[in-house]
């Protein structure tokens, strides 16, 4: 027997609000992956610090760039698990047997963890600046602009990859064929100019890239550049393509 299709509804606000505010009641009894949300980025900022506390400087150039990775990195787990989690207990099929399409679903999950990824940012950046000396050429609020994207990419992603997943360990492997990749080639470690030219070429197709380049404009420039703003809203337009991907691959229910 064939799974019926749920028919094509337009977007709605009072649907997907209603979605967000159901996702964000439930993540409010789950401390644990509130505090992986919040607290992790922020230990592993705090920790780096540390790490480099010889060499202020070095912190200075990585941190930034960490600091738009570490919130992609948690939402991007956070979210594709507890999307699979949805789909395997029953409950994305009960939903979209109500009045409510796939993109309400998709763009509620987006709006629910967009609002915890506001936080997680805030935190992490007000730790980076103010606290552990981060020193920024630019304004801070560019660099929470900044972070904020990367999480909203990393829900993107998370919602996405969830799609293809059967359980929450594989999941959990989609990290090392989807997140690894980037933060290799994102310019982190090495310049991306200085690369291999296919690599170079891959990595110029990465959000993350992009993500990381934001970041090191703020570092040297007290004002936006065009360098970045075009890389913010190319790190923005990513996050809203994938959004699409997700809603048109986004199953009732696990095979």
């Amino acid at each position: 027997m064939t799974t019926p299709v749920s028919p094509v509804r337009p977007l709605s606000l009072s649907r997907t609000t209603a979605t967000a505010t159901r996702v964000l009641r439930q993540l409010s009894h789950d401390l644990r992956t509130l505090a992986l949300l919040m607290l992790i980025p922020c230990v592993m900022l705090f920790l780096l610090r540390y790490v480099f506390d010889g060499s202020p400087r070095t912190f200075d150039t990585i941190g930034a760039s960490l600091l738009g990775i570490f919130p992609l990195i948690t939402m991007f787990l956070v979210t594709s698990i507890a999307t699979l989690r949805e789909r395997t207990s029953g409950t994305l099929e009960r939903l979209l047997a109500m009045p409510l399409g796939k993109g309400d679903l998709i763009a509620g999950y987006a709006l629910a963890f967009g609002a915890l990824a506001i936080v997680q940012s805030a935190l992490a950046t007000g730790l980076a600046v103010w606290l552990l000396g981060l020193d920024v050429t630019g304004s801070p609020w560019l660099l929470l602009l900044v972070a904020l994207l990367d999480a909203l990419l990393g829900t993107a992603l998370g919602l996405f990859v969830s799609a293809f997943a059967a359980s929450e360990f594989q999941a959990v492997q989609f990290m090392p064929a989807v997140i690894f990749p980037q933060l290799l080639l994102c310019g982190l470690f090495t310049h991306r100019d200085t690369m291999h030219p296919a690599l170079e070429a891959v990595s110029d197709v990465l959000p993350m890239s992009y993500a990381v380049d934001g970041m090191n404009e703020v570092l040297r420039h007290t004002d936006p550049t065009p360098a970045f703003v075009r890389d913010v809203l190319i790190v923005a337009a990513c996050a809203l393509l994938v959004l699409a991907l997700g809603a048109a691959t986004l199953k009732r229910r696990t095979a």
